[in-house]
């Protein structure tokens, strides 16, 4: 399968870029923008130790490798949420298309956020695989974009804890304050109303957080990479 970074570099330069797609793009760019160059201060002075080997693409250690555990999945989100506006599933509602559509500007952003900010640091291209996924059909498409929303909110709520620095850590919220809107909207797609059901929200009003280990078990069906985060801090 061709490196899935390189296909979207043409939706990229056919919708002028996602830095100059509309203004709330820009501005999510660019209120994020010093928490980037900070990251990359910190990225530029790593050893880059994420090369890809027999054990897979070693994300690394410390906050680098948080950062690049965050990558891993803003790559895979943006690669699925790509390949749903290429190939929108029958009679597509134009709201759905639109709603999509921003979604997966969102997450186009997020991925060339962490890709610019860690730099030389950054873990290379994921090859994805979605060839259990049925494009064609609403029903599949919404049902899998729950699983990674679900998923996202639940990776950064349990990497929080493992983040040192507060300049990232702030990142961080901020980015998963839009996964979960995400979140919401997907539900509500499938279901109206049950953007804040049990299945994510417990007795107590808290989300779910998962620990690296158990979501990239649950996003390597979705890789044809394999990934190594044996160095992640715990």
């Amino acid at each position: 399968m061709k490196n899935f970074q390189q296909e979207e570099q043409e939706v990229l330069h056919k919708e002028s870029g996602i830095f100059g797609a509309s203004l709330h793009r820009r501005s999510f760019l660019q209120y994020a923008g010093a928490g980037a160059a900070g990251i990359a201060l910190v990225a530029a002075g790593c050893k880059k130790d994420n090369e890809t080997s027999g054990s897979g693409v070693n994300l690394g250690s410390g906050d680098i490798g948080i950062l690049n555990y965050a990558y891993a999945l803003e790559q895979l989100e943006a690669a699925f949420y790509d390949a749903v506006i290429k190939t929108p599933y029958s009679n597509m509602p134009a709201n759905e298309l639109s709603l999509l559509t921003d979604i997966r500007d969102h997450e186009l952003a997020h991925r060339e956020f962490f890709k610019k900010a860690l730099g030389t640091s950054a873990i290379p291209g994921l090859e994805v695989d979605f060839t259990s996924i049925n494009f064609s059909s609403r029903q599949n498409v919404l049902a899998t974009a729950k699983v990674f929303e679900d998923l996202g909110v639940s990776a950064y709520n349990g990497a929080g804890k493992l983040i040192k620095s507060a300049d990232y850590l702030l990142l961080a919220g901020k980015i998963v304050s839009v996964e979960a809107r995400h979140a919401a909207l997907i539900r509500d797609l499938i279901e109206n109303g049950t953007f804040a059901n049990m299945e994510v929200i417990d007795a107590n009003g808290l989300d779910k957080a998962r620990t690296p280990a158990e979501v990239l078990s649950m996003a390597q069906s979705f890789l044809k990479t394999s990934i190594n985060a044996s160095n992640l801090p715990s």
